[in-house]
């Protein structure tokens, strides 16, 4: 099964294009709950596309993927960790407000260190991707557990290059 080709409406098929849509549904319900206007999202190709766009997107990008179960599995891993960053402050920006959570970020970041935030935003990456590297390293090429390791991978370089992204924004507007 992992290296293989699902056939269209296979048992396989229909569970990888549930994990599929199961994970990209907690990404979305996760986005939603901590910002339901998308003012604090960091894809800007998201944020364009809006939720209506964004979710036939996904829907389309399930169906596609779930044919290679080791892609599926990737994009599954990488997306469930996304979810679970974002839940972790959701229940913050929410009860703040997208607007007044935005202007606490932007003077909780001009008052520390940029070089030290980026540190610990490195720190914080690089030990997660450390993870999925190790299970890169000592699991055999197309196996699930290579599949995992490489989704570890994908969430920790989508964390640093999403929040470089934001950081770099935020920096160019403040001055």
């Amino acid at each position: 099964m992992t290296g293989a080709f699902l056939p269209f409406a296979s048992r396989s098929y229909c569970a990888m294009l549930a994990l599929l849509l199961f994970a990209r549904g907690m990404d979305f319900l996760s986005t939603w709950l901590a910002t339901p206007n998308l003012v604090l999202e960091g894809n800007p190709l998201a944020k364009k596309l809006g939720w209506k766009l964004g979710g036939l997107a996904n829907a389309v990008l399930c169906l596609v993927f779930a044919f290679w179960p080791l892609t599926a599995i990737i994009i599954i891993t990488a997306g469930l960790l996304v979810a679970a960053h974002n839940f972790h402050s959701a229940w913050l920006m929410r009860s703040m407000g997208e607007e007044a959570y935005r202007q606490w970020f932007l003077e909780q970041i001009s008052r520390a260190r940029l070089p030290f935030y980026f540190l610990c935003l490195l720190g914080e990456t690089a030990l997660t991707g450390l993870v999925g590297a190790a299970l890169l390293c000592f699991s055999e090429l197309e196996s699930v557990p290579f599949a995992i390791g490489l989704g570890i991978l994908a969430y920790a370089v989508i964390v640093l290059f999403y929040t470089a992204l934001s950081l770099w924004r935020l920096r160019h507007r403040m001055g």
